[in-house]
């Protein structure tokens, strides 16, 4: 009530702030805290001049939000909220420090499907994509926004598809640069395979981007969640283009028929990885060249040795 009554008083909100983040560590506190987040987002789009009060706002913001995603309780912001979010983001694109701790807030916040699309409704798909050529070598920063970008991405809604259609060499770029980096690659394969479930990949990007995915699951063999999406977003790839297939068995860095084997004897035990490869084999054999190449390297074998080891799936 204190802040609501004096919206246009700096010192008012940045006191209130403060004093709410006081009560982050009372766990009794936490149902009033949820209830706060309109009230501290305003208040930043008010004072959008004032780069403390938004450090502190973004700062509780992320501690409330932790909270709740521990406690299993997914905030459906409002698209207000995400309007004010969308506003502190462009009024600090330049601020690469704050902008891993905003970025870090957005995944956060697109967790819940109803935020995500309102997120989306007010059109920070072009800021995200920004941020990211701009920071290309920040991890946090390339992190979250892949993630943020997924959750977009999966959003029944395609209002958006020429801007989700733009992101696909941007997550490239992004993939390509920290291909060593597991959680991040992680990230960017998981948006891979988003914007491929939704028709983003043009025909003439399919074999670049099926060889990035191989390289990603090369560089990161021991990731059982990067192995599935990558092998979804390749699986996506195939069903798009016989190029991709063709890029897969024909890699220039080995064969991906072997890569295949590798991952499914390394993941055995994971019905994610295996039902993954299942698909990625199921749209390859679709191409009578690709089937009788995969038959030459005992690909049923395999088959098998799944259908052995999930015999109830």
């Amino acid at each position: 009530d204190f802040m609501q009554a004096s919206w246009d008083i700096e010192e008012v909100q940045a006191k209130g702030i403060q004093h709410l983040a006081s009560f982050v560590k009372d766990k009794s506190a936490f149902p009033c805290l949820l209830k706060c987040t309109e009230v501290i987002t305003h208040a930043m789009k008010t004072h959008i001049d004032s780069l403390e009060l938004h450090v502190e706002g973004c700062t509780l913001l992320l501690e409330i939000l932790s909270q709740a995603l521990e406690q299993g309780v997914l905030m459906a912001l409002d698209e207000c909220v995400a309007s004010c979010l969308l506003h502190t983001v462009r009024k600090h694109s330049e601020n690469e420090e704050f902008l891993s701790s905003l970025c870090t807030l957005l995944m956060m916040v697109s967790a819940s499907e109803v935020a995500a699309e309102n997120l989306r409704k007010v059109g920070i798909i072009p800021d995200l994509l920004s941020i990211l050529r701009r920071f290309l070598h920040n991890d946090e920063i390339c992190f979250s926004c892949c993630a943020v970008l997924w959750s977009l991405a999966v959003s029944e809604n395609n209002g958006d598809q020429a801007e989700l259609d733009s992101a696909v060499p941007v997550i490239s770029a992004v993939l390509q640069k920290h291909l060593q980096n597991g959680v991040i690659a992680e990230s960017a394969c998981s948006a891979l395979w988003a914007l491929s479930l939704q028709g983003c990949v043009t025909d003439s990007d399919c074999e670049p981007t099926a060889a990035l995915l191989l390289d990603a699951l090369r560089m990161n063999p021991e990731r059982a969640v990067l192995v599935k999406n990558g092998c979804l977003a390749l699986a996506s790839l195939v069903r798009l283009s016989e190029t991709a297939a063709l890029a897969i068995l024909l890699d220039s860095k080995g064969s991906g028929i072997e890569l295949i084997k590798d991952e499914y004897h390394l993941h055995f035990d994971e019905p994610g990885v295996a039902e993954a490869l299942c698909l990625l084999m199921n749209e390859m054999v679709q191409y009578d060249e690709v089937m009788l190449d995969m038959r030459s390297q005992k690909m049923e074998k395999l088959l098998s040795e799944i259908k052995l080891q999930f015999p109830f799936s």
